[in-house]
Formats: structure tokens, C-alpha cells, sequence
């Protein structure tokens, strides 16, 4: 083929792939050695330093040892970098993993500890920042607060668009104009690939944890993200010397997931907005936040957001009280934390996901979230129905 860029279905299902020819297979392998051939003293030991200083395997090199590169991770690496529009992707053990990684490699040294966080956030972010346990400073704001939190030792700008738990949307764009020449990562889990591309935006990576769309099957953990070659440089020596590498067959289920990622997206997403169109209408619950639903989601939408996404939440007129009974009473929906998979989740953020979040950023107790899977839209609602009866 000519260089005409593939469209999204296509590339989700071919990205990553462009050596399985080459060796002659055609579903994805596996590698799941722990340690690799040297071809000779010299050879090994300069892959050994290329791989341990933030490099790639070398010409006539070795993968030297599976903590430093491993050839499944790399393709599911190169498969989301493209999804991503990005020169690269670095692979973690999972999402937190990755995040811990960002912190120490662009504000984890002494003249640079500083970061500057929107809320909200997934709670565990959140509370990593606040507890302060990698030795990082941290100014929480409002996305219109930026410039003025940014200091001279602010390492990284992170923001999460649409947040976690109420799907607050951020503009990319404005923050990384307040954040000036300081890298912005932007938590790209609840849009994924499909939905936005941080990069094309400005923004210096897009962080995921893998676990939810990606992967979309609940059986594997992963963080991921995708950056240039320059800003991956950095992370992929934490990521060795932490010990924070993504298990090849993680990375295999990780890629297999790419490949229908578009599809269950956009499915999901049809049975979001017909399960919050309707929850608007039921009595019992005071407010619905959902994109599609949301009086200022016009800019962001079709511009930086081209689609409102599968995620939801409600808040409940009865409370804390009616979130228990809600989460309680379900029999479609299973009560349980994470999101974007093929199942429908429910869970109290308050009680669970964030909390661990300090009293000013903690979600109100009657918020219920709602990961929506790909069950019949109808049969979802049947069930919330009984449930809040």
C-alpha cells in the first residue's frame, strides 16, 4: 500500500502486526523468555547499556533480559503508539505503574518535584499525589488555574479528560497553552484511542490503564503510554530498574483487545446514551453525568472528543443510603470497581474508587458510576428500574 494513512477499524486491527509475515504466523506470538541469547561479549553488553539507559534493542543486539524489552510488549507498544498518533509507547504492569513512572522520570529529581494536578482525578491518583509517597509536591486546581500553579521546579501538568468519576471535560489544548514548556500527561482511559487523541492536542503523553478498554475482557492488568521517542527515552529506564515491565502475556491480550477496541467503543457508547437519556427521566435520581447530556460538552465535543463515550454516573436523590441499595439490588450489572469491559459495572466512588481521596475532593455519596458493557441497552435499564423500585 501507498502511504494513505488507514482508517481507525483498520489500523486497530493491523497496528503492531507489520512483522507477523516476516515470521511467518499470523495470529499474534508470544515470547515468554526471561532471558536471551548474547551473540558475543561485546554485542551483549551494548544492548545491555541501549536497553538500560532508555534505547531499544540495537542492530545485531539482543533483547539482553525480559525486564528490558521483550518483543510481544513491543508490538502491543507499537500498535497503541499508532492508535494514539505518537512515535512510541512504553508498556507497565498496570495504569498506577505507569503514572509512578511519569512522576519519577519528569518530577522526580531535586530541581523539578513539583506537579500540577486537575481535579478531579481517578482516586488513586489522587491520592498518590496528595500522600506525596514518591517524593513529588503537587498543586490540585481547576483546568482555569494552571498557569497560575505552575513554579519554576513543576515537572508535569496531569489531567484526566473526561474525569473520573462525573466525566468532567477538560480542554487539552488550553491547559497545555497555561502549562507553557512543561510536559502535559493527559489520562486517556475513559475516551481511549477511539474517542481522542491527546497528542493532537498538545499534550506530551497520553497515559492509560490498560486494563479497562483495551484490554475490555476483565482479564488482564496493563498501563500504558504513549509519547515521542524523547519523552519514552525517559520512562522506559524506571520502568527496568523498578521492575514495573508488563508481562508478555499480558501484552498479548493487551494487543488481541486493540483489534475490536473501535467496535465495542462505539456499541458501548449506543447503550450509554440510551441508559442515561432514560435515568434523566426516573424520579429517584437527581442528576445524570454523561457527556452526550452535558450543556458545555459542545466544544469539547466533535473537536477533542469526537464521541460521549461509554462511561456514566448518577447522583441519587436518596443519598448515600440509595447508592447501598442501588449497587445492592442489581442482578445485570455486576457491583464491582474498574471499567470498560464487556460487562456492565456499578459502584459508589466515594466508597470504594475514591476513598482514599481527602475530604475537599472526595466525591458526594450518592454518586453511583456506571461502566456500560455490551448488554442490551434495554435489559440494562430493566434492571436499574427494579433496582431503584
Amino acid at each position: 500500500m501507498d502511504d494513505t494513512p488507514m482508517m481507525l477499524d483498520t489500523l486497530a486491527v493491523h497496528a503492531g502486526r507489520a512483522d507477523l509475515t516476516p515470521l511467518g504466523v499470523h495470529a499474534l506470538p508470544i515470547d515468554l523468555s526471561t532471558t536471551n541469547p548474547l551473540p558475543d561479549v561485546l554485542r551483549g553488553g551494548d544492548s545491555y547499556e541501549a536497553l538500560a539507559t532508555g534505547g531499544t534493542v540495537p542492530d545485531g543486539g539482543s533483547a539482553v533480559y525480559g525486564r528490558l524489552w521483550n518483543p510481544t510488549v513491543a508490538r502491543f507498544e507499537s500498535g497503541l503508539a499508532q492508535l494514539e498518533h505518537a512515535a512510541t509507547a512504553v508498556a507497565f504492569a498496570s495504569g498506577m505503574a505507569a503514572l509512578s513512572a511519569a512522576l519519577l522520570a519528569f518530577a522526580g529529581s531535586d530541581g523539578s518535584r513539583h506537579v500540577v494536578a486537575v481535579r478531579p482525578l481517578y482516586g488513586g491518583t489522587d491520592h498518590l499525589l496528595a500522600t506525596g509517597l514518591l517524593g513529588t509536591k503537587v498543586t490540585f486546581c481547576a483546568p482555569d488555574e494552571v498557569a497560575g500553579a505552575v513554579r519554576d521546579d513543576t515537572g508535569l501538568v496531569l489531567l484526566e479528560t473526561p474525569a473520573n468519576p462525573t466525566l468532567e471535560l477538560v480542554s487539552i489544548a488550553s491547559v497545555v497553552a497555561q502549562a507553557g514548556d512543561v510536559p502535559v500527561i493527559v489520562d486517556n482511559t475513559f475516551a481511549t484511542p477511539v474517542l481522542q487523541n491527546p497528542l493532537d492536542h498538545g499534550a506530551a503523553m497520553s497515559m492509560h490503564s490498560a486494563t479497562k478498554y483495551l484490554g475490555g475482557h476483565g482479564d488482564v492488568i496493563g498501563g500504558v503510554i504513549a509519547c515521542s521517542e524523547e519523552h519514552a527515552a525517559k520512562l522506559r529506564p524506571i520502568r527496568a530498574i523498578t521492575g514495573a515491565v508488563l508481562h508478555p502475556l499480558a501484552a498479548y491480550l493487551l494487543h488481541r483487545g486493540l483489534a475490536t477496541l473501535p467496535l465495542r467503543v462505539r456499541a458501548q457508547q449506543q447503550g450509554a446514551r440510551t441508559v442515561a437519556e432514560w435515568l434523566v427521566e426516573h424520579p429517584g435520581v437527581a442528576e445524570v453525568f454523561y457527556p452526550g447530556l452535558r450543556p458545555d460538552a459542545s466544544g469539547a465535543l466533535g473537536t477533542q472528543l469526537t464521541g460521549t463515550g461509554a462511561m456514566l454516573a448518577i447522583r441519587l436523590a436518596g443519598g448515600a443510603a440509595a447508592a447501598a441499595e442501588l449497587t445492592s439490588r442489581v442482578q445485570i450489572f455486576t457491583h464491582a470497581v474498574s471499567l470498560g469491559g464487556v460487562d456492565s459495572l456499578i459502584e459508589s466512588p466515594a466508597a470504594l474508587t475514591h476513598r482514599p481521596v481527602t475530604a475537599e475532593a472526595k466525591p458526594d455519596a450518592g454518586i453511583v458510576r456506571m461502566s456500560i458493557g455490551l448488554e442490551d441497552p434495554l435489559d440494562l435499564i430493566a434492571d436499574l428500574a427494579q433496582a431503584l423500585s
